[in-house]
């Protein structure tokens, strides 16, 4: 997915400043006591900035669609390969910026948006094969109390101190995401829906969208079961319409590879956005709320990149897992507010970090050292 998205993540030198980086395997963070000062300033510091704005989020989201999708159409049309390349990023950073939505339906009152997730999977969700249903009840366990950074986290690897070959191997595994979902939900939804057994496969193994490959997801029930149901019918009947169309050649093939290669491209954006969200320096044991933010990663201005690869206010993420239930319209003021009532000693300011290449550059190190040596 992803050729072009690597000189625009490579082009904020600034974001290049070194970073230390352990060097053994940090179980002291596993005895990190919970910072009282810092909680409780994150959550009486913020008490006025909860609500989520309804007119942000759908004019953000619809301004992304339209880029996005306008920009698919320009390189599938323009016969200029410079032309389609420079169409074909703007594609990727808009529908990826759209996509990423999916992490605030997770968190935000349904009501307090009304419709909005209805929309989201209509436009981003079903076309792009990424419904709700696969992120909706999966990541609300990576920010359970009990389970963060443990086996029963469904988005935590210590990947810090895993073999050095296992960080491609996470990135590349992303460029094939677009085809196993045409083949989950053109091939398998509908066996699903005959066979019983190989809907509890589906369900449990291939329903959500999580990094730890031991997850097994529990079987839907209530609202959820209902929303699970039409955004699954839905992008069955997409991706099969989609293939057969291809396979009549009323979709050009040319047209359908091109759309392909974007959603591959956001799918390698979006994992490496994930490589850095977290250090991954926990091996499995439950850590206090301190430790899960100084295991977790802000990207703050001034870097200007993360604007690109971590929108959505996905550049606050240690910041969000001190206040979840924070919209991501509020965390740069959240984030003002606690840098400058926090003094300098305050762990807060020990999850600020100045950009993508140091996280990238202290995570590869760690491999050679920490994994490396195992």
């Amino acid at each position: 997915m992803h050729d072009p998205m690597t000189n625009a993540i490579s082009l904020d030198r600034r974001e290049a400043d070194p970073v230390d980086v352990p060097a053994a395997a940090p179980a002291a963070k596993l005895r990190i006591a919970d910072d009282m000062t810092m909680l409780r300033a994150a959550a009486e510091l913020t008490r006025d900035i909860t609500a989520p704005r309804p007119a942000i989020y759908w004019t953000d989201m619809i301004a992304s669609v339209v880029i996005g999708y306008g920009a698919l159409a320009a390189a599938i049309a323009l016969t200029s390969p410079a032309l389609a390349v420079l169409a074909g990023v703007v594609a990727v950073l808009a529908l990826y910026r759209a996509g990423s939505f999916i992490h605030e339906l997770t968190h935000i009152k349904h009501s307090a948006v009304p419709g909005f997730r209805f929309g989201w999977n209509l436009l981003v969700g079903v076309p792009l094969l990424v419904p709700s249903f696969m992120y909706e009840g999966v990541h609300s366990l990576h920010h359970a109390r009990t389970r963060y950074g443990t086996s029963e986290d469904p988005e935590y690897l210590p990947l810090a101190l895993m073999k050095p070959w296992s960080l491609p191997l996470f990135i590349a595994a992303s460029l094939l995401a677009p085809v196993a979902l045409l083949f989950r939900f053109g091939v398998l939804t509908p066996l699903a829906a005959m066979f019983p057994a190989v809907r509890h496969k589906v369900v449990t193994r291939m329903s959500a969208l999580s990094i730890n490959p031991s997850f097994e997801r529990r079987l839907p029930e209530g609202e959820l079961l209902r929303q699970w149901r039409w955004q699954a019918a839905a992008c069955s009947v997409f991706a099969i319409a989609l293939l057969a169309g291809v396979a009549t050649g009323v979709v050009p093939l040319r047209g359908f590879l091109i759309f392909m290669a974007v959603a591959s491209a956001v799918a390698v954006l979006n994992q490496v956005r994930t490589l850095v969200a977290h250090l991954w320096e926990n091996e499995g044991e439950a850590m206090t709320v301190t430790a899960q933010y100084l295991d977790s990663v802000n990207v703050p201005p001034p870097a200007l990149l993360p604007v690109l690869w971590a929108p959505v206010g996905l550049r606050y993420h240690a910041l969000h897992h001190l206040t979840p239930a924070l919209p991501y319209h509020s965390l740069a003021e959240a984030h003002r507010r606690l840098k400058a009532a926090l003094d300098e000693n305050s762990p807060y300011h020990r999850a600020n970090h100045p950009g993508l290449p140091g996280l990238v550059r202290r995570i590869v190190v760690s491999t050679m050292t920490v994994g490396g040596a195992r």
